[in-house]
């Protein structure tokens, strides 16, 4: 059992942080079962380990660090699972890609195409462009080098371009 004062500290983060989780759970999962378990997982991951959050930084770069690694955390065990082995990339891919993403009607082919992306560009691409932050922080997420970051962003927009040629409704 938690005590009464994290409790309300944690109480107070899911009204202030929850939406914003909620989104970049939807945004990460293909659909919004498993978005539902990742914010419940996060918010769980959170209250284990509260303890080591250093209050003196923002708390919200944290909460999407967790969530992040929550997520890539439940793909490779997915991968790993008997009931998903595959025997070839291309049977993956094609599973992968029936599985229908939530989308807004108006740009159900750019979320198509984000969805499409490598995984390491699909994380980028999220996390500056859906969750708004700077690349300095998406790359501090990303536990990897502003460069990189940049170097994603770049390869992911050429990407999308292409994908996007024929759409003149974005």
């Amino acid at each position: 059992m938690i005590a009464e004062g994290v409790r309300r500290l944690i109480d107070q983060y899911i009204q202030q942080y929850g939406r914003r989780l909620y989104g970049l759970c939807r945004s990460l999962c293909a659909n919004p079962f498993d978005a539902d378990d990742l914010y419940q997982e996060t918010w769980l991951r959170v209250v284990k380990h509260i303890s080591q959050y250093d209050s003196s930084r923002a708390f919200e770069p944290w909460l999407t660090r967790i969530c992040v690694n929550t997520y890539r955390s439940t793909l490779r065990r997915l991968a790993k699972s008997p009931l998903l082995d595959f025997s070839s990339g291309e049977e993956k891919e094609r599973l992968l890609a029936s599985i229908p993403a939530p989308e807004k009607t108006d740009y159900a082919p750019l979320y198509e195409a984000v969805g499409q992306l490598p995984e390491k560009l699909r994380l980028a691409v999220i996390l500056f462009y859906f969750q708004g932050e700077d690349l300095a922080s998406a790359a501090k997420t990303l536990n990897i080098p502003v460069g990189t970051a940049k170097s994603r962003l770049n390869k992911a927009r050429k990407l999308l371009k292409e994908a996007l040629a024929g759409e003149t409704d974005l």
